[in-house]
């Protein structure tokens, strides 16, 4: 799809772009939302970085190992950057000033998956680990905040084999999780059972209770990452790790009271994805969905409803996607950062004034 080029004054960008679906920190002083991510030098070295929308750099914390996804605490004024696969230390960071709070290390023969959230009462976190005695056996370890702080509590069974996102539902109670099915040992990122996958969606209550556990057709075709609508619909984009001659649905849909089922993504778009997509995210009140596949260099939008292709974009090296008042904020690893006004039928697109490349897979928006 061409983009019709408009002008878009950054301006009125900063003024639209309030974070859907959460607290925004900054709100009260009238600030835009914080684009917080992991980022990573020319040289090699790792930040956990935080950034206004008009470039303005907030942070960039150096921390000693890759970050993936971040989630922010929902009163204070503080968010957990967590372990990429198969790292070992998440950073709790303050968003006023970048200041490193704590390293939460994990727990003896447990790595982080990347994934984590917190519960709407801001005294408990959850974070998918792997379990490397018993590689690839998925786990949520069960943090308890203590002022600035967070105490390991326990673990709790994901139900499935190498779990990677875990989301809330609506409700805030109700846990979400893409098991990913693959089986990795300790400090590797090597996969050990490609022919014997497990892939999974399952939700589940917060004490562990299984709620429901469901999978795709082909056992190929790993669960990773979640983006979820206010109404409890939960789409999933997942990494086939099959032969590169077959096709895979790449996104996946469950709707409220429904199976969890293939999204209706066209198979041209599907063999663009080069296989793998990185980063989900569900705009509730404009009802899209946001995909990135870096590895394909594309950028998608689907209507949320009726399955419509609104933008089939080129975007080098695409990485984490995030909702805002108006469309999508998407990062890239190797080019601009840009923003995607979708009010109107023909969307279009905004380079932002923010550090081009280097980004990691995920943004979140505080």
């Amino acid at each position: 799809m061409m983009l019709r080029r408009q002008a878009l004054t950054l301006g009125s960008l900063l003024l639209s772009a309030l974070t859907l679906g959460g607290w925004n920190l900054f709100r009260q002083k009238g600030q835009s939302p914080l684009l917080l991510s992991a980022r990573d030098d020319g040289d090699g070295r790792h930040y956990a970085v935080g950034y206004r929308l008009d470039g303005t750099q907030v942070f960039a914390t150096q921390v000693g190992q890759r970050c993936h996804d971040i989630i922010n605490h929902p009163t204070q004024a503080l968010a957990l950057f967590v372990a990429r696969r198969p790292g070992t230390a998440s950073y709790l960071i303050d968003l006023r000033d970048g200041r490193l709070l704590q390293t939460v290390t994990s727990q003896p023969n447990r790595h982080f998956y990347g994934h984590a959230v917190i519960h709407k009462s801001g005294d408990w976190l959850y974070a998918t680990l792997n379990d490397t005695t018993d590689p690839g056996r998925g786990l949520l370890g069960v943090y308890r905040f203590e002022d600035e702080r967070l105490v390991h509590s326990g673990e709790i069974s994901t139900h499935g084999i190498g779990p990677h996102q875990v989301s809330w539902m609506p409700d805030g109670e109700t846990l979400i999780v893409a098991n990913g099915g693959i089986r990795t040992e300790a400090e590797s990122r090597v996969e050990m059972n490609l022919d014997a996958m497990e892939p999974s969606l399952v939700l589940m209550q917060r004490d562990g209770t299984l709620l429901s556990k469901e999978t795709l057709p082909q056992q190929m075709n790993s669960v990773r990452h979640l983006g979820v609508a206010s109404d409890g619909t939960i789409v999933a984009g997942q990494q086939f790790m099959g032969p590169s001659h077959e096709s895979s649905e790449l996104l996946a849909i469950k709707r409220p009271g429904q199976p969890f089922v293939a999204f209706p993504v066209a198979e041209q778009q599907l063999q663009a994805m080069a296989h793998y997509t990185a980063s989900v995210a569900v705009h509730s009140e404009l009802r899209l969905v946001a995909l990135t596949a870096p590895r394909g260099n594309r950028f998608f939008i689907w209507d949320l409803d009726s399955g419509a292709v609104r933008l089939d974009a080129p975007l080098p090296d695409c990485a984490g996607v995030g909702a805002v008042a108006d469309g999508f904020v998407v990062t890239s690893g190797q080019g601009r950062c840009r923003f995607y006004d979708c009010r109107q039928k023909e969307l279009t697109a905004q380079p932002l004034e923010l550090p081009a490349g280097l980004w990691d897979n995920h943004l979140h928006l505080a």
